[in-house]
């Protein structure tokens, strides 16, 4: 049996409500109660996970640009769904994401700001960057740099800070008060 291809117009407007659901689900994934100031800049956020600019998801909400054979695959996969899933009418009731496969790209979890405060630190560092590339560039390497030998000599010293008390208490010839037996001198 041949199934007649849908019409262009009706699988134009299933892509379409499909997308909006993809973009309530993720929503509904990030966070726990949407109020205006968590769905501040979650447009955004959802344009970049399916691999899109956000103008080009505004335009897709707006309806001035269509969701081609392309992008609706793309679509499932970053959003996990099965093949022709975006083709296919579905309820109000979520669908369950379907496992990652071996081609899947994991989700960028862990490089996505969570909240507000992290949106605001990563805005400012980018904004700073995109002016200053080479001297941001610079100072984050710095400051790296120097928190991580600060820890260094932080463990070093503590692993040295008894017996260098031990040594300077004995060589300055004073009783060193403690509690533990095989440290008092005096």
């Amino acid at each position: 049996m041949i199934l007649a291809a849908p019409d262009p117009a009706e699988l134009a407007q299933r892509r379409y409500e499909n997308a909006l659901r993809l973009f309530d689900e993720f929503v509904r994934s990030v966070v726990r109660q949407p109020d205006p100031v968590a769905l501040r800049g979650l447009e955004r956020r959802f344009a970049e996970h399916v691999l899109i600019q956000p103008s080009y998801w505004s335009q897709i909400k707006s309806r001035t640009r269509q969701i081609g054979e392309r992008l609706a695959r793309q679509f499932e996969q970053r959003c996990r769904k099965p093949p022709g899933w975006m083709d296919q009418p579905h309820d109000d009731t979520p669908v369950p994401l379907s496992p990652a496969g071996a081609d899947d790209e994991p989700l960028p979890t862990s490089s996505v700001p969570r909240d507000d405060d992290e949106r605001f630190i990563v805005g400012l560092v980018l904004s700073y960057y995109r002016r200053h590339p080479q001297r941001a560039r610079a100072r984050l390497l710095e400051r790296v740099l120097e928190q991580h030998l600060l820890r260094l000599l932080r463990a070093r010293l503590r692993g040295l800070g008894r017996g260098l008390a031990l040594r300077l208490h004995h060589a300055a010839g004073e009783p060193l008060l403690t509690r533990d037996p095989r440290v008092d001198r005096g």
